[in-house]
């Protein structure tokens, strides 16, 4: 049930009792005792216990929530204050301040997403709420039942779920980081990385051979592009069996790794779910030996189609089975494996239209995860504790090693086992722009270690795409390149000299602040604080910067970059937060890097420029980037180890406390306080202290002593920041922008103009414009001479959408024109219209006015897949086809809706009504009304109604829509979601 239906039923509601739990301002509500003691145990809390005893506080909460039970959903609203800003929900896309959103969790192979896509590969039932105050509250819904969060309404956060689930509040506190830090304390925080998994990683679908992974490798050494890690993809299998290698093109895997480990770069290998069903295939053989299966409804393994054929799936909420398969993992470790990936665990599953299993398959989950359960239970958990069981299997097979996991599907909590990256991205501007707010709202929901597939997963990029989306991916918390099988090669060298340089400076860039990057994934791992976090962390109470999207802090450092194709950084305006922040570069300034900022009050520590193959040298030079602030200080952290292993957690470590201060004309640096007992190497340390406009003096000095910076008189620094500015300025102004190569048009056609396009024949004349979502703008009966529709070019009239929410693709696309029929009097008029909706699918509409019967005009609309990617087994993501006309009512007040439904019952819907939604028996049988009283006219709209789903009738100011709707589906290539009908008026007797 969706939040539309449930908003036409009155519901009494109450408010939820509460407890306080954990620690100071965390509460957890229930609908009541019974929901309460009926609620499944917590698998996102890393202790499900905590969640179960109070504790002693007097503590009351600041917010309570109203619960509402019907039909076995339990209905939560929360109500804030106007000026409330929503984030959170984890890896879904859109904008970054989620208000005016509506999210579904339920993990989905979402191949070609859009920004409007409500439902993608991970699950996170969570809201971070930022008050007009600056002051910030966390909601969780801790289920991992599908759930609605519904942020349409201003100030309004709606939960929806079957019941019984508890909600869990953070807060409010001061900052949004408090909040964050204390949801650590519930769900666990990020584990912590190896050093080198925050390198530069290359990944493609596929490295067909082992000799071309090794080409690979060798030219990133070649050009002196840095890089650490290289992937593969599910082709090194034989025969896409899991733990096992194609015996002619990769041979011997250890023979690889070990000339991989000798050239400085790490091996990560791709896992899957499904296993082959396929007696003699050891594990298959082992696992049926095991009965690790999960079962379909009837007790029999359940059968699923995935890249190996029919296929069985392990069942990770049995302990047993995540103990079989962590010792698979040690075991295919011993092949030189460094890390692993495990792709396709929502989990996916081919030729069928849900994409996934059935959910009345049957799970055998251990009691604490909530004991035997169907599939619609534990569906969104189940990427998680496949990650756990593969996190668990690399801890078996070396225990002086950090494991390294990525996983595709994951929920709140997951972060504990895996990384993770945004999915099958494609590669467009739009999705550049969304690569920055999907890393930030991941960050935002516990999830630190993230980032996209740089230049895109599904298409070609282009040299100025590619160039500009490594600027920016180089500043990501997890940065990989990776792209589909089919596409162009996307290798950084792969777009001509310019853009491999720009590549080459955007990685330096990245490898030069490793120091910083490892320091912040240690204070995330020791307390929940973001990695990259949105800029308005640094100022909650600055309204200007909850909106930004396209610029992130990593701690104090700010990033700033363009995701439009046209302009540089430098050439849009940077809204800075309050206080001192200092531009500086790496002597590398370009249009298509990001620019960068240094807080002031701030000491950041870099690695020195030559150090960009393998893992960084701890024992080379150390440079401390110093911005004081408007009272001459500064401070910051650099925490190091061995960069593997579990010292750190023994006392082998090193968190260094670095301070400035300028006392008259001198500044001096030095280590304030030290942690752990790893011996401080021996270094010089090169200190760059900022002026502004990325002027800059140096010092040199031994790490461990004070060192002393000699700072000019105030007319010099200004003659230094001048000189620093111009010198810039002119840089930017001789050094252009990585070409973008022309991109030919997908479909052929009539150029496009700028006129709509008119259809008058019969009883009927349309106006329709290509250049906005091939809107219908007027439709004009001419025997009476009534306007039907009447709409401004960019809103109303009728519309389609391809998906769920109000303003989804296919409203504002531009539309080619496929074919045009107008030129014979008495003939059938016709216009045949694509637009390009994202995902490999075209929205296709035909409008025609039949010679045979001009009394009516026809449409029929289609959702088509055009080139759906093979990763998503050859169906699309989760579309919606809805017809969306606005009709204009003349006499608003004579003016009502009639219609019979399929089960014979009469229906008049009268302005008064508001919205009214109509489904199974209640659909109009094939017909329904306009009537105006006043004019004794009706205009009909016919439609099959096979393919319809539901209805809405929503009656505005002036104004009716009556909405078709299709089912919400993904669609192939054969399978097309479809609406056909028309139009007719006739008297009304």
């Amino acid at each position: 049930m969706t939040g539309d239906s449930l908003e036409t039923v009155d519901m009494a509601s109450k408010d939820m009792i509460f407890k306080p739990i954990l620690e100071h301002g965390v509460f957890r509500f229930d609908c009541s005792v019974v929901h309460r003691k009926a609620a499944f145990p917590s698998v996102s809390f890393k202790n499900s216990k905590d969640w179960e005893v109070p504790i002693v506080s007097h503590d009351v909460p600041a917010y309570i929530p109203t619960c509402d039970c019907l039909q076995d959903q339990q209905v939560v609203t929360f109500e804030f204050s106007p000026g409330t800003s929503f984030y959170g929900t984890g890896e879904v896309s859109g904008q970054l301040e989620r208000t005016g959103k509506r999210v579904f969790t339920w993990n989905t192979d979402a191949w070609g997403y859009g920004s409007g896509t409500t439902s993608l590969y991970q699950s996170h039932p969570w809201v971070l709420v930022v008050l007009p105050t600056g002051e910030t509250l966390g909601v969780l819904a801790d289920t991992t039942r599908k759930c609605e969060i519904d942020l349409r309404n201003e100030g309004i956060i709606r939960i929806i779920s079957p019941t019984s689930y508890p909600i869990i509040t953070f807060g409010p506190f001061s900052s949004p980081t408090a909040v964050l830090e204390s949801l650590s304390h519930a769900i666990g925080t990020v584990f912590m990385p190896p050093k080198w998994a925050l390198g530069y990683h290359q990944c493609r679908w596929s490295y067909m051979s082992d000799k071309r992974v090794a080409e690979i490798a060798q030219t990133f050494r070649d050009k002196k592009i840095p890089s650490d890690v290289i992937w593969m993809d599910i082709d090194y299998m034989d025969g896409f069996r899991c733990f096992t290698f194609d015996k002619e093109r990769f041979p011997d895997p250890n023979a690889l790794a070990k000339d991989l480990h000798n050239n400085g770069f790490k091996a990560i290998w791709m896992l899957d779910p499904g296993i082959k069903q396929e007696e003699g295939y050891y594990v298959y053989d082992s696992g049926s030996k095991n009965d690790v299966w999960i079962s379909r409804a009837d007790g029999k393994p359940f059968i699923g189609e995935v890249w190996p054929g029919p296929c069985v799936f392990p069942d990770y909420t049995n302990s047993k089975t995540r103990s079989w398969w962590a010792n698979l993992v040690k075991e295919f470790v011993s092949n030189g494996v460094d890390g692993i990936w495990n792709d396709m665990n929502e989990p996916a599953v081919f030729k069928v239209v849900t994409k996934t299993m059935p959910e009345n398959n049957i799970h055998r989950g251990d009691d604490d995860l909530g004991g035997v359960q169907n599939h619609s239970h534990y569906h969104n958990v189940y990427g998680m504790l496949m990650a756990r069981s593969t996190y668990e299997g690399m801890e078996l097979a070396d225990k002086n090693k950090r494991p390294f996991v990525l996983t595709r599907a994951g929920f709140i909590g997951s972060q504990r086992y895996a990384a993770t990256w945004t999915g099958d991205n494609l590669s467009n501007w739009e999705h550049l722009h969304m690569s920055i707010s999907m890393v930030l709202q991941l960050g935002l929901s516990g999830q630190p270690l993230s980032g996209p597939d740089i230049g895109g997963f599904a298409g070609n990029a282009t040299p100025r795409l590619f160039g500009r989306w490594m600027g920016v991916g180089a500043m990501f918390p997890f940065c990989r390149g990776h792209s589909e099988a089919g596409t162009d090669d996307h290798e950084p060298w792969s777009f001509g000299e310019e853009c491999e340089e720009v590549c080459r400076a955007a990685l330096k860039r990245r490898y030069q602040l490793l120091p910083h990057f490892y320091t912040l994934f240690y204070i995330a791992h020791t307390t929940g604080a973001p990695v990259a976090a949105p800029i308005f962390f640094a100022d909650p109470k600055d309204s200007r910067l909850r909106t930004v999207e396209n610029g992130f802090l990593l701690g104090p450092l700010l990033i700033y970059a363009s995701t439009l194709s046209s302009q540089g950084s430098h050439e849009l305006q940077h809204i800075l937060p309050r206080g001192i922040w200092l531009r500086f570069d790496f002597e590398d300034s370009h249009p298509d890097l990001p620019t960068l900022y240094l807080q002031g009050g701030s000491i950041i520590s870099l690695a020195p420029p030559h150090l960009h193959v393998g893992e960084f040298s701890l024992s080379d030079d150390l440079i401390l980037l110093v911005s004081l602030d408007e009272n001459g200080k500064a401070k910051g952290l650099l925490f190091e180890d061995d960069g593997d292993g579990y010292g750190y957690t023994k006392g082998r470590f090193l968190v260094t406390h670095y301070i400035a201060e300028r006392h008259s004309s001198t500044v001096t640096v030095k280590v304030s306080k030290t942690e752990g007992d790893w011996q401080r190497p021996k270094r010089r340390i090169h200190v760059q202290l900022l002026l502004g406009g990325g002027a800059m003096l140096d010092a040199w000095g031994m790490d461990g002593e004070i060192i002393h910076i000699k700072v000019p008189s105030e007319s010099e620094v200004s003659e230094l920041i001048s000189t620093s500015n111009e010198r810039f300025k002119l840089h930017m102004e001789n050094t252009k922008l990585i070409p973008e190569k022309e991109v030919l048009p997908g479909q052929k056609g009539m150029e496009l103009s700028k006129e709509p396009i008119e259809l008058n024949s019969g009883d009927w004349k349309l106006n329709i414009v290509p250049w906005i979502g091939g809107r219908i703008l007027s439709m004009r009966h001419v025997p009476s001479g009534i306007q039907w529709l009447h709409s401004r070019i960019d809103i109303n009239g009728y519309e389609e959408y391809s998906g769920t929410e109000y303003r989804s693709a296919g409203c504002t696309e531009e539309y080619n024109v496929i074919e045009r029929d107008l030129e014979h009097a008495g003939e059938e008029e016709s216009l045949i219209l694509e637009g390009d909706v994202g995902g490999g699918l075209v929205l296709r509409r035909k409008i025609s006015i039949p010679k045979d019967n001009p009394r009516v005009f026809q449409i029929a609309s289609s959702i088509e897949a055009r080139s759906v990617g093979a990763g998503s087994g050859g169906f699309s993501r989760l579309v919606c086809l809805r017809v969306h006309p606005t009709f204009t009512l003349l006499h608003p007040t004579e003016s009502f809706v009639s219609f019979t439904s399929i089960d014979g019952s009469k229906h008049e819907v009268w302005p008064d009504s508001g919205e009214q939604l109509y489904e199974g028996n209640n659909l109009p049988h094939g017909e329904w009304m306009l009537v105006d009283k006043s004019l004794n006219l009706r205009l009909s709209n016919r439609f099959d109604v096979s393919q319809v789903f539901k209805c809405i009738v929503h009656w505005d100011c002036g104004t009716v829509n009556l909405e078709l709707w299709s089912e919400d589906r993904p669609v192939s290539k054969e399978s097309p979601l479809k609406i056909e009908h028309e139009y007719e008026v006739t008297s009304f007797p």
